[in-house]
């Protein structure tokens, strides 16, 4: 997998955009922290961007599957370069509506480049290989998060709001470049007749094929618990500081985070190894509620960065391990369909988490929103883990029957 140029430059570029990415969202929410008092309203302003990734969604997903994965990635990439004029024009005008435009093109670029990404994946390397790749592609995106964040909080500093943007319109630009540089043989998807005719079907040809595949469908819907504390995860962050009156805890909270994730995604193969993919997905899924739990302690700084650690961690085994199950159980064929419902799925519960997030966070606090959500995500597991159970064990005695 190593010597495999696709992957560098694949890994390269991820690493760019991000830092690229991370700066823009430090300058977001700085420019947010000025202009908007109210939670509750800056959510809906970061939620009408969701809803235009959402809206392009089946369009993102017949795309690429009926296209080039590069080139779907190359026009994404164009799209993703434009929004950050918007968002200069946002900060030279001191308006939040060139900010909006600026959310409606960056999620929209999102909504076509991540599906391909994830649909070129299986194609640059050996499905024995996927859950590694899967694991360091998500520990390169955290590294630069971690650094882009800490970058991004040095640059607010020593310099204008302004030059953040410009730096990560730089790093758009070198992902283009990269991009171009990429060599995916996609005819490992060539498909006979019947295969072509269901690839170039109708986005709404997904549902079936996840309904066939019950281990996909049930690891689609473990995806969404994560997300009630993603979602609002920014907001979090920024309560946290304004709760313990300290601006340093943003950067130990994203560096903290950063690295237990980047740990759990580099332990996840050996993981794997000793426990099946849904213990996995189940003992992570439930750690996650715990660390939300301990958030009820949030004017504490070692305990709130203990949370955080472990949340890390748990996403960090998480999310590769769902990955891989997606790439390698769903037919190539409808990998684009799939990945662009899966992140229209995911923008729409983050759009819900991200509008309930500021609307707790006004009405009854950071520390009890928390709990509210912790003890959620715990009972979705262990609902969650009981049916699993329980058709596992239907399923047995059938297979042995067999």
């Amino acid at each position: 997998m190593w010597r495999n140029r696709n992957v560098w430059i694949l890994l390269t570029g991820e690493f760019i955009a991000g830092l690229g990415l991370w700066l823009g969202i430090i300058g977001n929410l700085e420019f947010m922290q000025d202009k908007i008092p109210s939670d509750f309203f800056k959510s809906l302003l970061m939620a009408g961007g969701l809803l235009a990734g959402i809206a392009v969604g089946p369009w993102a997903g017949r795309l690429t599957d009926q296209s080039s994965k590069k080139t779907v990635m190359l026009g994404a990439g164009v799209m993703r370069a434009v929004s950050v004029i918007f968002m200069l024009i946002a900060i030279h005008t001191g308006s939040i509506w060139w900010m909006l435009i600026f959310f409606f093109l960056i999620q929209i670029s999102a909504a076509f480049y991540f599906p391909a990404l994830q649909a070129a994946l299986p194609l640059v390397v050996a499905e024995k290989d996927l859950l590694q790749l899967n694991g360091v592609h998500m520990n390169v995106a955290t590294l630069s998060r971690v650094l882009g964040t800490a970058v991004g909080g040095i640059f607010l500093v020593i310099m204008p709001l302004y030059m953040l943007y410009i730096f990560s319109l730089a790093a758009y630009i070198i992902l283009f470049i990269l991009t171009l540089l990429l060599n995916i043989d996609e005819t490992k998807a060539d498909l006979p007749a019947t295969g072509r005719a269901l690839k170039k079907a109708g986005f709404k040809e997904v549902f079936p094929v996840i309904n066939k595949l019950p281990i996909v469908a049930m690891t689609l819907i473990m995806t969404l618990i994560p997300l009630l504390f993603i979602g609002g995860f920014n907001l979090l962050v920024i309560n946290i500081s304004e709760l313990q009156d300290s601006s340093a805890i943003k950067g130990w909270i994203y560096t903290a985070e950063g690295i237990a994730f980047m740990t759990g995604a580099f332990f996840i193969k050996q993981i794997s190894y000793k426990f099946s993919p849904y213990n996995i997905l189940f003992a992570s899924s439930f750690a996650i509620g715990l660390s939300q739990l301990l958030l009820y302690m949030a004017d504490q700084p070692v305990l709130t960065i203990l949370a955080f650690v472990i949340f890390g961690f748990s996403i960090g085994c998480f999310f590769p391990t769902a990955s891989t199950i997606f790439q390698t159980k769903v037919p190539k064929d409808f990998h684009g369909r799939f990945f662009s419902f899966r992140n229209m799925l995911d923008r729409v519960t983050f759009q819900v988490v991200l509008l309930i997030t500021g609307f707790l966070l006004d009405v009854v606090g950071l520390q009890w929103m928390c709990v509210i959500f912790g003890g959620t995500t715990l009972a979705a597991t262990i609902i969650f883990y009981v049916k699993h159970r329980k058709t596992h064990m239907v399923c047995e005695p059938e297979r042995q029957a067999g």
